[in-house]
């Protein structure tokens, strides 16, 4: 997944960083409420929350942001309802995209997924679709001087993980999501910051895109996606290749 990676990192230097601070805020807060809600307010007792709270400190999510969060979803402060729901279809070229909500609004989700797929070249499909495409995987991302084959190798494969790519100065780890919590561990015992640090959904095929044009639609429909309120996280199973990556960094 080079070449989706390298956009990856061209996007967040494209992207203002207090707009993607706001959105990542937003979307772990919806998981730690729903977490809390569904399965209490003691991390150590609820493994999902557990993970949303590491998530939150991969961010650097203030404790004040947290703490509101998990009261909210225990009913401390008014009760929340949230509906999980996932989305499939396919974005230009037939490229695979999946996209998971929160919402406590089922009509106005569908709809917006909806138009940001059909405005986007793309178009909804069923349930099951394209969700056989990907698998559940955990994954962390590190920059800076972590992110050293050299230094995090023999670390992470101990630890559980089964895969390690470092490219740019950004090192991905892809283990078990039953791992999901060792190499947490490992991570807050070695001081090892992580940017992202959670359980996703990762493309095992993938559709290379080496249209420059089609690249940009699948980018622009996955960008809008992922600006609705209601939209968690979308996985799309695209390759960009070096050449057109470069193209698109450009613009």
């Amino acid at each position: 997944m080079s070449g989706h990676s390298k956009w990856a990192n061209i996007k967040h230097k494209k992207e203002a960083a207090d707009k993607v601070k706001g959105k990542a805020f937003s979307r772990i807060a919806k998981e730690i409420m729903v977490a809390a809600k569904m399965g209490g307010s003691d991390p150590d007792a609820n493994p999902r929350l557990r993970s949303a709270l590491v998530a939150a400190k991969a961010v650097n999510m203030p404790n004040v942001n947290i703490e509101r969060a998990i009261k909210k979803g225990a009913g401390e402060l008014g009760d929340v309802v949230y509906e999980e729901i996932v989305y499939e279809g396919y974005a230009a070229g037939g490229v695979a995209v999946i996209v998971e909500c929160l919402t406590d609004n089922r009509n106005r989700s569908i709809s917006d997924v909806r138009m940001v797929f059909d405005r986007n070249g793309g178009n909804m499909a069923g349930s099951g679709a394209v969700a056989r495409m990907f698998k559940r995987q955990a994954h962390f991302t590190i920059t800076g001087e972590w992110a050293d084959e050299e230094k995090l190798m023999d670390l992470v494969l101990d630890a559980g993980a089964n895969d390690l790519v470092v490219e740019d100065g950004v090192a991905e780890i892809w283990a078990d999501p039953e791992n999901f919590e060792a190499l947490v561990k490992l991570f807050e015992e070695k001081g090892i910051p992580t940017e992202e640090a959670e359980v996703i959904r990762k493309p095992e095929m993938v559709t290379e895109l080496t249209d420059v044009s089609t690249a940009r639609q699948v980018m622009r429909l996955v960008e809008r996606m992922e600006d609705l309120d209601d939209v968690q996280q979308v996985t799309a199973n695209y390759e960009i290749s070096d050449a057109i990556a470069d193209q698109l960094e450009e613009e």
